[in-house]
Formats: structure tokens, sequence, C-alpha cells
């Protein structure tokens, strides 16, 4: 009987201390501390990372017109702002003399062409019969003129004939011989080569001629200034008379239905860039235009060890202007449905290690996650976090691990608070 009053007071008391140490327990945690927090949800939805910088604007297409030639201007048939189509006529410069050259090879080039054609129907045999009738004349000639001169010679020797005399018949042997010598040359040309050579030789005079005529017709061609190019005649700085000093542009004119912003950017962003990505392009004036990256220059500036990028934009209404300076940003990844947390919850600990305070129970507990695309002020988390949960944004810092927390604000992921402009007093 005794025992089993023991045994009742010890089961009693134990009961007893149990109550005591809850009751303390839940004393104690109820004396612990209550921070205030500011907290948000964590979001699923998409995200980009944009790659920002300053740009230069320049026309698609662009043509300085440079004539070829230097002479006064004759007529201008557009001004500056002009819209122009390429092959249009822009200008005519002076051009009397090279019309003249021009006419003048033509009539060369047509009578190098009729010998042709009457070159290449004419019959060999008649040729070859010419030429010997030629060689027999001057072989006889020769002969005569070689008998003439024999016979005065002689009479000349023995004192019967005047020197004049015999100086004649020097001179008419000596033509006798070169027309002897002439004639067997073609004879001997005519039976060596044929009639291919003839055909070569005329076929050679042809083309000659035909080269200075295209020639000339060319230099003509030269003082038509025409544009190369579809666009807007943005610079005149020549006036009718005037010379174009040589080299010097006469006119320019820009293709202005796109733009390309030229940009110079770190290599580490570059890296992330390619031919594709989507980009938007803002100007003065709230002038806003969407465009895609064209060009990752696969080289590094070597004065700026920066990389150069090009985005080409439409610009059907021309409010984009070359020459002035744009705002681009390039989308270099985008993630449609990712996992979103603002920055300022994110933490790094002693040890480098990424953390975020997750509310759970109304506590803090610390969990370490890992980063991808960050867009302004929110963070894409790739590993760590459900997506469910809602983390600290401010308070957080230097915060032990199950302190607990009160929610005073939240403040939604992809709202950060608004910063106030430099310079700005707060009104009453």
């Amino acid at each position: 009987m005794k025992t089993r009053c023991n045994i009742a007071i010890v089961a009693v008391s134990a009961v007893v201390a149990c109550g005591l140490l809850t009751s303390c327990s839940q004393k104690e945690e109820e004396g612990r501390p209550e921070v205030t927090v500011q907290a948000a949800k964590v979001e699923k939805r998409p995200i980009r990372q944009i790659i920002g910088t300053e740009a230069v604007l320049y026309p698609k297409n662009q043509a300085a017109i440079t004539p070829k030639i230097v002479a006064p201007v004759k007529e201008f048939y557009v001004n500056r702002g002009s819209r122009v189509h390429a092959g249009q006529l822009l200008a005519v410069i002076e051009n009397r003399d090279l019309a003249a050259a021009a006419t003048e090879t033509k009539g060369s080039y047509n009578q190098a062409e009729a010998a042709y054609q009457i070159e290449t129907t004419s019959a060999l045999p008649e040729e070859w019969q010419k030429a010997e009738y030629d060689l027999k004349a001057a072989k006889e000639n020769l002969d005569a003129v070689q008998k003439i001169y024999d016979s005065r010679k002689k009479l000349y020797d023995e004192g019967a004939l005047p020197r004049k005399d015999y100086d004649a018949s020097i001179i008419a042997l000596t033509q006798a011989k070169s027309q002897y010598e002439i004639a067997s040359m073609h004879m001997a040309a005519l039976q060596s080569a044929g009639k291919k050579q003839q055909l070569k030789s005329a076929e050679g005079q042809l083309t000659s001629a035909k080269g200075k005529y295209e020639g000339a017709a060319a230099q003509l061609g030269y003082s038509e200034i025409r544009s190369p190019i579809n666009g807007v005649v943005t610079d005149r700085p020549t006036y009718p008379g005037e010379t174009p000093p040589p080299g010097v542009p006469m006119l320019t004119v820009m293709d202005t239905s796109s733009v390309i912003a030229k940009a110079h950017i770190p290599q580490d962003q570059a890296a992330q860039l390619k031919p594709g990505n989507t980009a938007t392009m803002k100007g003065p004036g709230d002038v806003e235009a969407e465009g895609k990256v064209t060009l990752v220059s696969p080289a590094l500036d070597p004065n700026s060890t920066t990389v150069e990028v090009w985005v080409e934009a439409a610009n059907a209404d021309r409010r984009l202007r070359p020459g002035s300076s744009v705002t681009l940003e390039m989308v270099a990844q985008s993630v449609n449905d990712a996992i979103v947390v603002p920055a300022s919850a994110i933490l790094k600990s002693p040890e480098g290690a990424t953390t975020v305070m997750v509310i759970e129970n109304d506590k803090a507990e610390q969990k370490e996650v890992e980063t991808g695309i960050r867009e302004g002020n929110s963070v894409q988390i790739t590993k760590g976090l459900t997506g469910n949960e809602t983390v600290i944004v401010n308070g957080s810092y230097a915060l032990p691990d199950k302190t607990r927390v009160k929610i005073a604000q939240a403040t939604p992921a992809e709202e950060p608070a608004a910063e106030k402009p430099s310079g700005d007093k707060d009104k009453d």
C-alpha cells in the first residue's frame, strides 16, 4: 500500500514538473523580443536581363557623292531635304567638251565596225590576186628603173650625162625597190597568215575603237550625278556655277527609313549578347522604337577595350535622327516563369553564401539560395525557394535565425520603393 502511494506521488510530481516546464517555456517564448519587418510575397512571373547603355544613331545607308571629273556645276535638281530614289538625276556638270569627244570616238567606232564587216565578207582569192598583181607590177617597174639606172650610170661615168640626171635615176631606183619590198611583204603576209590574221587585225581595230568610244561615253556619263540609293538629301554645300574641290562630296544622301545605334559596352556584358536579341531604343522627346541587335563585334576597341554593338530599328516616321544620342535597353536573356524576389531580400552570409530570410509561423528562417537574372530591383531565384514563401525585404540584416517577427508593411516584388529625384524637396 505504501509503495502504491509513493508511485502516485512520483507521478503527480512528474505531471506538475512537466506543467511547470511547459509554462516556463511559454513564458520564455513570450518574453522573446518581436522584430517588426517589411516583407513581400515571392512571385512567379517573367523576368528579363537587360543591358542598358548610351549610343549614337547612324543611318542604315549613306552615300557621300563625289564627282569623278572636275568641272563647274551646270544645274542642281534637288535641295537639302529632298527625297530621292536610286538612279534619280541630282545634278549636271558642264560637259560640252566631253560630249564632243564622245561624238568623235563614236564616229571612229562606226568606221572600224564597217571595215570589220567588209573584211569578214571579202573573198580571200581576190585579195591574193590583187597582191600578186601589185607584186608583179612592182617587179616590172623595178626592172625598168634598174635598166635606166645602169644606162645612166655608164653615161655618167663616161662624162656624157649631167649629175642631176644621174641622181634622179638613183632616187627612182630607191623608190622602186621600196615599192617592190612592200608588195613582197604584203604577199608574204597573205600567204603565211591567211584570212585568220586579217580578221584578227580588223577585230583588233574594232575593239580599240569601241574601247575609246566607251571611255568617252563614260566620261560624259560622269557629268550626270545620280543617287545610288533611296533616301533624303542631307547636305549640298556647292551652288550652281561653282566647281567642287577634288575629293569633296557635292551631295550627301541618307537612307533614314532605318537607323543603327552604335554603342560600346564592357566585355562581360557583350558576352551575354548575340545578334537577334530584342532591344528598345529611346531618343529625345519620348521617342521610342523596338529593334534588334545586328552586330556584336568579335574584336575589342583597342582604345577603350570595349566591344562595339549595333542595334537596328525601323524609323518610318523619321523621328529618330542620325547623329543624336539614344538610350539602349538590350534583352540579353528572359525567363517566362521565374521565381522572383526583391533585390533587397538578398543577403550575404559571413561564409559568402547567398541567403534570404523567409517568414514561417511568424518566425524568420534563413534559407540559402542561388540567384539568376536581375532586372532592376528584382532578382530571379534559381534554387532554394518554391515560390510560395514570404521573404523579408527590410529589417533582415543581422537578424538572428528563428527570431519572432511582425510584418509591418508588404512591398510587392514587382514594385520596389521609388526613389525621389535628386534636388526635389518634400512637400507638406
